[in-house]
């Protein structure tokens, strides 16, 4: 029966069985994490055959280049090929960077700020307000760089489809709006493709502020746990065909794909861009880790060779979010309660809870050994206008371990829910 079908009587039962089993569950004293989406150990196995990669020093040139010295600020030749292939680009528009992606972003948006971009009036520091726009449920680590630079943040509600975008093409009439965060293909958290109207309508935009800028963080373009890949269109030919050539910066890496702690990242944009953001980065780095670069190189060759080897992490990935969906769908569908995404690519599983439950959840989960991430993360401003969004991340924990703590959640779940139905 669902919970709003209940009597009050029968929600007082309900909520003496469940007090009792939450009790029992602290009394375990498990100690789980999923507060973010890190591959588990059995993904970073598969990939450790990287470290030893580059044995002898002969193998440390690239092209005539070695690799072991300074220079070739935005990365050596063979990167630039491979993320080209990867991303479908061309290789004069591929900047390759260190090994986090969200450095590159970071940098973005502080040029932005110091320096302006290559269409701005007036570095951004010198404007009197800058707006940004946040499609939400969306990821955390976007909103805390727009927020560290004190821009206004506008929430943007997320479709099917991706982004409002009727919101999106009246609010970039506004010269205050200088960009809007993408995660295009298994957003972060909802698992949402951008349709091809999205998309076409993004790169059609005609913002009133010549320095707009979107932010494409294209992180899980190869990412796919079900089924095979899906291919993505080239959003910089795109934004290049409607007009605006200079208007999208993209982003990947292969955090999720071999070593987190030690990948490669790299930033797309027009050569236009690309020519300008050296002119500064030159004066920030002499360059970043090429042995890395050719590392990854070696061992990922192309995009074919990675496209296998990201079936071996969707084999491990596939399970995990099974026995999310699985749990969910038998001890949550039938109370009507919660409703979730159920993703075939990305990191992680977005659930709305009951409005005004998701803190009190979160906070009855972590009192029963499971961490997860905080309820409202998924907004600007840490600030969940129905305290509703709960980001699953359950890539890090063994399946044993992970099934433990989704029990735990649906328990959260359901105690917190019927605690609401009672208060209110």
């Amino acid at each position: 029966m669902k919970y709003c079908e209940m009597s009050k009587e029968q929600l007082q039962q309900e909520l003496v069985q469940l007090q009792k089993e939450f009790e029992d569950l602290k009394a375990r004293g498990l100690k789980l994490n999923m507060a973010r989406g890190k591959p588990g150990k059995e993904q970073l196995d598969i990939v450790s055959d990287l470290l030893t990669i580059l044995a002898d020093p002969a193998e440390c040139v690239d092209s005539g280049i070695d690799c072991r010295n300074y220079g070739e600020l935005s990365g050596i030749p063979c990167a630039k090929k491979y993320f080209a292939e990867l991303l479908d680009v061309k290789e004069d528009e591929v900047y390759v960077g260190g090994n986090a992606s969200l450095t590159l972003m970071f940098d973005t948006i502080t040029k932005a700020y110091t320096h302006g971009l290559l269409h701005s009036e007036r570095p951004w520091c010198k404007e009197e307000k800058v707006k940004w726009l946040c499609p939400a449920p969306g990821y955390d680590r976007h909103f805390a760089i727009t927020g560290c630079y004190g821009f206004e943040m506008i929430t943007i509600p997320m479709t099917a489809d991706g982004p409002d975008m009727d919101m999106v093409e009246e609010l970039v009439k506004d010269p205050t709006v200088k960009g809007i965060w993408c995660v295009p293909k298994y957003s972060n958290p909802d698992g949402i493709i951008y349709s091809t109207e999205t998309i076409n309508r993004i790169t059609n935009l005609k913002p009133a502020a010549p320095d707009f800028l979107v932010m494409w963080d294209n992180a899980y373009i190869i990412h796919e746990f079900e089924g095979e890949y899906v291919p993505f269109p080239d959003m910089i030919s795109l934004c290049r065909e409607a007009g605006n050539p200079d208007m999208v910066f993209e982003f990947a890496s292969t955090s999720k794909v071999t070593l987190p702690g030690a990948g490669v990242a790299v930033m797309a944009s027009s050569k236009e861009n690309i020519k300008y953001m050296e002119s500064i980065l030159t004066v920030q780095t002499i360059g970043y880790d090429k042995l890395n670069q050719l590392r990854h190189v070696k061992y990922l060759k192309d995009k074919k060779t990675t496209l296998e080897l990201m079936k071996k992490h969707a084999d491990v990935l596939r399970p995990k979010f099974h026995a999310v969906l699985d749990a969910l769908d038998s001890e949550i569908a039938p109370l009507g309660i919660a409703e979730w995404k159920r993703p075939k690519g990305g990191y992680f599983v977005s659930l709305n809870a009951m409005p005004g439950t998701a803190k009190r959840t979160l906070a009855l989960a972590k009192e029963a050994g499971v961490v997860m991430t905080g309820a409202g993360a998924t907004f600007p401003y840490g600030k969940d206008p129905q305290d509703s969004n709960i980001r699953i991340a359950p890539s890090l924990p063994p399946v044993a371990e992970l099934k433990e703590a989704i029990a735990v959640l649906c328990i959260c779940l359901r105690l917190a829910a019927v605690e609401k139905l009672l208060a209110d």
